[in-house]
């Protein structure tokens, strides 16, 4: 059997009692096709001979090719449409009225697919519901936050075979299932003039010969793909001897399928322009549905346009910024200006006084620190600031930078004004410390002799008489932003209180990765002067201070599934290197003066 004898007899098991004329338009051939095909299929027997049924003979031949389920993969944050992927994950947008993912199980069973799992990762449970709405089963991916949609099929492989794997947040304007597939596919659809997208180049039988990222006049992947067992039986193996491997976790799984595909068999299904729409952005999609915004049900989009005034049309060009650690951020844009809006990470409401936070925003603005604050939600924690065009980081190793930012720091701490919040490191550390301890015993090695070895400098630092001013505790150079006009703005003020004025030094050496070198000259701009041996042990004991605070901190955000990656190592790195450094400053003077 051919594939255009498969497909007129696949054809005829959906819909049996059709014309030759009516057989040739659904399958896409011509009637002459169409008459040679059905005409073999007779000749084997496949179908009646006085009729256009299917003999039991035939659905025997065709059982093989019969789909035995779907994958959806729904585990991601896609992260470029924030910042409602904040709030609820993508698939699970209402668009022309539907939810995605809620119009795509249903297509599929309306093809005849009804054993059809969605794998889950990030917001999981907001996909719950779909098991008991439209008797979908649930599958768990763990691994979704540190690799890409590897993951995914990784923890469905054992039930891949015959299988359509598709994603959560695609919209099929017609139905592209069906009961049987000839053998593996992608869908693909042709762009005329260049693109940015997965471009394919086919050969013979329609087989997918090579992928190019970006081109022209070309025929590019999107939408679903369909798994014959031969393919997944190949994929879940090359997946399993690659998975564990550093390269592989940010890869797709058609990334892992590309690396091989000369092994591999698939071929190009070819789909009419307009008929499966991805939505790279909020922007694109608004082009699809023009009243989607305004129909959205999103708590960021309501509190953008009560604080700006804005009507929620007026809002676009939204496209995440770079990611902190604790927040995630996005840029949009009215008929006002440029703007961001920040969403509060997970576990943050735990970690930060958001009402201390806001008084200090309000202050740095009033000095004109940080002229770009707006509004922040005092319980919420979520945010709206004026976005900086064009604005670059501070560099903390060129010596007059690191001369301005250190100039800022000590404008900051000679201002009267008082928080009610006070922001302590060794404190910090140990109310790190107890939620560290929620997730269980802490039994990282050398953790309790460092921890003890911080009490001893700590006892040291808090014996000495020390000013308590306003200070930042995030001060560094992420947060250090320079505009067009080559002014600084001290940005994120969610740890700002009441502290010795160390502090934002000891952040700074830390989080600048400043060598000894540079911190001692960054000691010399911020006092105006070479500081005294006891300044200078004082200034770098909170240095260790800060590093341990940080580290715990990170402790606490690995514990809680967040990957802080290298950041850990460098904060313990700087906790460890002048832990010892300062307690010798202290405990031999002599000997440490010449640290």
């Amino acid at each position: 059997m051919n594939k255009v004898q498969f497909d007129v007899l696949s054809e005829l098991m959906k819909e049996p009692n059709q014309s030759q004329r009516s057989i040739a338009d659904s399958v896409g051939i011509s009637l002459g096709s169409a008459n040679s095909a059905l005409s073999a299929l007779r000749g084997e027997g496949l179908v009646e001979q006085n009729g256009t049924r299917v003999t039991e003979e035939g659905k025997a031949v065709l059982e093989p090719y019969r789909v035995k389920n779907a994958i959806i993969m729904a585990a991601g944050l896609s992260s470029r449409f924030a910042p409602i992927s904040y709030e609820k994950p993508k698939g699970l947008l209402t668009v022309h009225g539907e939810v995605l993912i809620e119009r795509q199980i249903r297509q599929l069973i309306e093809a005849g697919i009804d054993d059809i799992t969605v794998v889950v990762g990030y917001k999981k449970e907001y996909f719950f519901y779909l098991e008991d709405l439209l008797g979908v089963k649930v599958a768990i991916n763990d691994d979704y936050a540190t690799h890409n949609n590897t993951s995914s099929l990784m923890a469905v492989r054992s039930i891949l075979g015959n299988t359509y794997i598709c994603s959560s947040d695609v919209y099929f304007a017609d139905n592209p299932f069906r009961r049987y597939e000839w053998k593996a596919s992608y869908a693909v659809q042709y762009s005329e003039g260049p693109t940015d997208e997965w471009c394919v180049q086919i050969g013979g039988k329609g087989r997918i010969k090579s992928v190019s990222i970006g081109g022209s006049d070309s025929w590019y992947m999107i939408g679903h793909a369909y798994f014959d067992r031969s393919f997944a039986e190949q994929f879940v193996k090359v997946l399993e001897e690659e998975y564990d491997l550093p390269q592989t976790a940010p890869k797709l799984w058609e990334e892992l399928y590309l690396d091989h595909i000369k092994e591999f068999e698939m071929v190009a299904c070819k789909y009419e322009k307009g008929s499966i729409w991805e939505f790279d952005s909020i922007d694109e999609l608004r082009l699809f549905d023009p009243l989607f915004l305004e129909n959205v049900d999103s708590e960021a989009f309501d509190n953008i346009a009560n604080v700006l005034g804005c009507e929620k049309s007026e809002i676009c060009d939204i496209y995440p910024l770079k990611q902190g650690l604790t927040n995630l951020s996005c840029h949009f844009r009215t008929k006002k200006g440029e703007y961001v809006y920040r969403h509060p990470g997970v576990g943050t409401e735990r970690l930060i006084d958001r009402a201390a936070e806001v008084k200090a925003q309000e202050c740095a603005k009033e000095l004109g620190i940080d002229e770009t604050f707006i509004y922040e939600d005092p319980v919420k924690g979520w945010k709206i600031s004026h976005f900086i065009p064009n604005a670059r980081q501070l560099d903390p190793h060129d010596d007059i930078q690191l001369g301005r930012a250190m100039q800022l720091a000590a404008a900051l701490h000679s201002q009267p004004l008082k928080l009610d919040r006070r922001f302590d490191f060794y404190e910090q550390s140990r109310a790190y410390e107890s939620a560290l301890l929620e997730h269980g015993s802490i039994d990282v090695p050398g953790y309790q002799q460092m921890s003890e070895a911080m009490d001893r400098l700590y006892g040291h630092v808090s014996s000495e008489t020390s000013q308590s001013c306003l200070t930042h505790n995030d001060f560094f150079y992420l947060n250090l932003l320079v505009d067009d006009a080559d002014k600084i703005y001290l940005i994120d003020w969610e740890y700002a209180g009441m502290a010795d004025p160390s502090n934002d030094f000891g952040t700074f050496v830390v989080t600048c990765e400043l060598s000894g070198k540079e911190a001692r000259r960054a000691l010399e701009h911020y006092f105006g002067r070479v500081p005294t041996f006891e300044e200078t042990r004082h200034n770098f004991a909170y240095i260790a201070l800060a590093g341990w605070c940080w580290y715990v901190w990170s402790l606490v955000k690995e514990a809680e599934g967040d990957n802080v990656g290298e950041w850990l190592y460098i904060y313990y790195d700087y906790a460890k290197t002048y832990l010892s450094k300062t307690l010798s400053m202290y405990e031999e003077p002599e000997e440490g003066s010449a640290a």
